[in-house]
């Protein structure tokens, strides 16, 4: 791995526009479980896979049940960013990282002190109330006292995340499109590039050096002036700025 972040220490040192691409890898490292993995703990604790129910027809059917589900595996607000959110903080604010577009919802990016992180699937710390548009945090979804979070005016309260069956915010999506498209580095980190339409994001990269950094295999790796399979936390803690 060291002649790798040579490579990319060099590609880094030579430009003042990184766009950072990134997905679950990232947050895996904080402890945070990818949802797609399907383990003997899902199968043995709960009736669906993780994709039936963050769906939106299952959030308005079983409301109940997603609910169970959402507060036991995607509010994970013990965790905190790992050396890829820091480093990446610190790249934006010595002026090389121009934009975060991300498909996590857990706000670790910002946590960390980033300031411009396009969330494509939304957060978990946004809230509102389906009645009256109330927002609530991500605090009192967890501990609610009940099991489905209500707002004080007696309306559900959903989660200000993209579930599958829903589009992704527009305004989101252009914007990402833009500093993708204007951005002379584009570094994947952490996503396996299978979800879509955010994958398709990457089309937009017109730069000179596309840098895929994934433990996994992911079908844009042919196409990379860099591929580093490896932890995203260390390739990017190793990094100076």
């Amino acid at each position: 791995m060291e002649d790798a972040v040579k490579k990319l220490q060099e590609i880094i040192d030579n430009t003042d526009n990184v766009v950072f691409f990134g997905g679950a890898g990232v947050s895996t490292e904080s402890g945070i479980p990818d949802f797609r993995s399907v383990d003997g703990l899902y199968h043995m604790k709960y009736d669906y896979p993780p994709e039936t129910i963050l769906s939106h027809t299952f959030f308005v059917r079983n409301t109940k049940e997603f609910y169970r589900f959402y507060r036991d595996k995607m509010l994970c607000l013990d965790k905190g960013p790992n050396a890829a959110h820091k480093k990446l903080a610190e790249m934006e604010q010595k002026g090389k990282l121009k934009a975060i577009v991300t498909q996590n919802i857990d706000g670790l990016h910002q946590m960390a002190g980033s300031q411009k992180v396009l969330e494509l699937h939304g957060s978990v710390h946004r809230n509102y109330c389906q009645k009256c548009g109330k927002s609530y945090d991500a605090e009192y979804m967890l501990h609610y006292e009940g099991d489905v979070p209500k707002c004080e005016c007696g309306g559900v309260i959903k989660p200000d995340v993209v579930l599958y069956e829903e589009g992704l915010d527009q305004n989101t999506i252009q914007e990402s499109i833009y500093y993708i498209s204007h951005a002379d580095v584009l570094i994947i980190g952490g996503t396996s590039l299978a979800v879509y339409p955010a994958a398709g994001l990457i089309d937009y990269f017109e730069g000179s050096h596309l840098v895929v950094i994934n433990k996994s295999p992911t079908p844009r790796d042919k196409y990379a002036n860099l591929l580093i399979q490896d932890s995203i936390g260390a390739v990017l803690g190793a990094i100076q700025v």
